[in-house]
């Protein structure tokens, strides 16, 4: 199988943790279990056929140092758990525009010169996906970036909450240049939001309402500093809200928007890349008697989003291959909180190995492909979200 050659927006704790894991895990037998990954060979695709191809930042002192150690660089603060040689990959001067926020400008000096020609260079490279890590609330970056990402002809793995894929608008441009994409905002492996999806699902199935929830995180990371400015945080509450209150309304109930607060709390600093999930739901049981269920989560956050991202770079290579364009939508519901369709997790699981037994094979050409060459002598693919 050809590699897969990935390209990196913004070098912080999420793309540290995803460099990491791909080393760490290189060497790993198909049979192994693998925390936090669906398969080590995914769809034909190794954990070590992913390479990096470039990578792009505003930051000093990341932009013209080699990948390995820009992921190092401050205020990265993510857990070190690889070793990773040279990769011979130089981190090039992005787009800034609405990237760099009140609070994140106080600790992040701006490389200096003129942004490169993103473009072009992914171009050059030959990268077949980009992977968006802006921080939270660049949303006139995020769509410069996506422009770049089709004018190259990308597949596009959008992991922040700035609304791409689940767009209409969007979806239509990426079909129109036949180009798969899979988003919006990454959902962690065991996170905060699939916690309390799991849970108000559980509450359901057992005939228990949810009359009162909420989620409060903290965390000393970038991402929790950059969101304490309230008018970057707007997608992000929406997009962590949605992910929850859909799986009520996908049961054909209700709950009012002032019974559900979802959303980052505050920064902790001495936490680092520590986050701390407080979830409360209040319920009612037999004979209309009130109960609560109140749990906290703690977790290392930048690797718990790492292996989600790498089955999702597999699939949207397998996307790449097969001629499928447009959102995925199984990928999509089950990799990110804000897809453009809100499945129950384990439908989109479902759609998920559905997509990738139907797709999978030697050289991208997948079963269904294989079928139609036996049986007409010729292929002829349209392209679906999967």
């Amino acid at each position: 199988m050809a590699k897969i050659k990935v390209a990196i927006i913004g070098v912080g704790n999420c793309a540290a943790s995803l460099v990491q894991g791909i080393e760490y895990y290189k060497n790993a037998k198909d049979e192994d279990f693998i925390p936090g990954l669906m398969h080590v060979n995914l769809g034909g695709y190794h954990i070590s056929d992913i390479e990096f191809s470039t990578a792009f930042d505003i930051a000093k002192n990341k932009v013209g140092k080699d990948l390995s150690e820009a992921i190092h660089a401050k205020p990265n603060n993510a857990a070190v758990f690889a070793k990773v040689p040279s990769l011979g990959i130089k981190v090039h001067r992005g787009m800034t525009h609405d990237g760099l926020g009140k609070y994140l400008s106080r600790i992040i000096k701006e490389a200096p010169g003129k942004t490169d020609d993103v473009s072009g260079i992914l171009k050059e490279t030959k990268t077949d996906i980009v992977i968006n890590y802006l921080p939270v609330g660049s949303e006139e970056a995020t769509k410069w970036y996506v422009e770049q990402v089709l004018n190259a002809g990308c597949a596009f793995i959008n992991c922040i909450p700035v609304f791409i894929a689940r767009e209409e608008y969007w979806q239509n441009r990426f079909k129109e240049k036949g180009l798969p994409i899979i988003g919006d905002d990454i959902k962690s492996q065991v996170g905060a939001t699939i916690l309390h999806r799991v849970l108000t699902n559980l509450f359901l199935d057992r005939g228990m309402p949810v009359d009162h929830t909420y989620q409060l995180n903290t965390g000393g990371n970038t991402d929790f500093l950059n969101m304490k400015e309230e008018g970057r945080l707007i997608s992000k509450k929406i997009s962590k809200t949605h992910a929850v209150v859909s799986q009520i309304q996908n049961r054909g109930l209700t709950i009012d928007k002032e019974d559900v607060h979802i959303g980052p709390s505050d920064y902790v600093p001495w936490q680092k890349d520590n986050k701390l999930c407080f979830l409360r739901i209040e319920s009612r049981h037999f004979g209309n008697l009130p109960m609560n269920l109140e749990c906290r989560l703690s977790v290392e956050d930048s690797p718990n989003s790492a292996g989600v991202v790498i089955d999702a770079i597999r699939c949207a290579k397998i996307a790449l291959n097969n001629g499928i364009s447009g959102a995925l939508l199984g990928p999509s519901a089950y990799f990110k909180k804000s897809p453009p369709v809100q499945y129950d997790d384990n439908t989109a699981r479902k759609m998920v190995e559905d997509f990738i037994a139907t797709y999978r094979g030697e050289k991208g050409k997948s079963k269904k492909t294989k079928a139609l060459k036996n049986k007409k002598g010729k292929s002829k693919k349209k392209g679906t979200s999967g």
